[in-house]
């Protein structure tokens, strides 16, 4: 018996579609199992980039971004700007949104490098 599962990993900066063709139960539970392994390491790495921080000084501009693309500080000869933070932030987040499903769109999602398993 063959069977298809259609399986979605969304996480805070990009979204992960893909299908498993597998053969009998046991080959579902098994790849079942890779996949959480394999979403369980991209929620790590996530974590990991979420506490990295890159800090820049440059013309009296000082910004703390994190790993994860976060722009955690904003400031412009010493005022902190909460408005234009909040909107790179915004920006930021869409741009990847775009880029994700770009991504997904010419890839297919994940699914031809997993229909081996």
């Amino acid at each position: 018996m063959v069977s298809d599962v259609t399986v979605k990993v969304t996480f805070d900066i990009w979204t992960l579609t893909f299908e498993i063709r597998c053969m009998g139960v046991f080959d579902k539970v098994k790849q079942m199992g890779e996949l959480k392994k394999m979403r369980d390491q991209a929620m790590e790495i996530q974590k990991q980039l979420a506490a990295e921080v890159v800090e820049v000084n440059e013309n009296g501009i000082h910004i703390i971004i994190s790993g994860d693309q976060k722009i955690r500080a904003l400031e412009i000869d010493g005022a902190a700007n909460q408005r234009l933070l909040d909107a790179l932030n915004k920006a930021i987040k869409k741009s990847q949104e775009a880029a994700a499903k770009k991504m997904q769109e010419m890839s297919g999602g994940l699914g031809g490098l997993l229909k081996g398993l």
